[in-house]
């Protein structure tokens, strides 16, 4: 069974990444960017869904999925709390587990993820009023259609072909101060190697502190 590298490095991303890379050459694994993100409402109701991982920037170290911003995901982590996310790859036997805070992107960045995407999702950005009620399945079509004729009809007057990001929709970075990386081991003696940072808040997002680390018994 594969084993963390011994000594454990200083900085778990690097092999993070590698993972992640490896993930997604893999066979038979869909969505390996894959991950279950848990958020703290201010009323202290926990929930976890799952997000994609579209970037993970090594140095400083934080991660970028999209959203709603007004999203009950969105409303939980722009209310500074914490979150916590896991990657499991079952059948490459790796689970990862990160802890930190999550901030919104820059509104440049988001615009230029946003305009990478397919015209189709772009248009459902824009039609979805994210976890909130319906009456119906057909409510949803009828605004899909309603939305995409608008926007059509706002492209004719400006004579611009890009569908520009919607005000409440976009990235957030996830500054993380805690990662787990974890390897399946026979007769349940799992490998595991947990590491943790200092964050302090600046105006570019966070200062970050050097990495300790240890194992941990499974």
């Amino acid at each position: 069974m594969e084993q963390l590298p011994e000594p454990l490095p200083d900085n778990p991303l690097p092999l993070l990444n590698e993972w992640l890379e490896h993930a997604k050459t893999a066979d038979n694994l869909p969505n390996p960017d894959a991950m279950a993100l848990a958020t703290n409402s201010e009323s202290g109701t926990v929930s976890a869904r799952i997000v994609l991982c579209k970037q993970l920037i090594i140095e400083p170290g934080y991660l970028v999925f999209y959203t709603n911003y007004e999203s009950p995901k969105g409303i939980d982590m722009d209310s500074g709390s914490r979150v916590a996310g896991v990657f499991h790859w079952d059948t490459l036997n790796r689970q990862v587990r990160i802890e930190g805070v999550a901030i919104r992107s820059p509104d440049d960045e988001s615009d230029a993820y946003f305009a990478t995407r397919d015209k189709e999702s772009q248009i459902g950005a824009w039609t979805s009023t994210q976890s909130q009620p319906l009456t119906s399945r057909q409510e949803l079509r009828d605004k899909h259609v309603a939305t995409a004729r608008k926007l059509a009809e706002l492209q004719e007057e400006s004579s611009k072909l890009e569908i520009p990001r919607p005000p409440f929709w976009g990235g957030y970075r996830i500054w993380i101060d805690s990662v787990e990386l974890w390897c399946r081991g026979e007769a349940r003696l799992h490998d595991r190697g947990s590491w943790t940072r200092q964050l302090e808040a600046s105006d570019k997002g966070f200062k970050v502190g050097g990495w300790s680390c240890t194992r941990l018994q499974p």
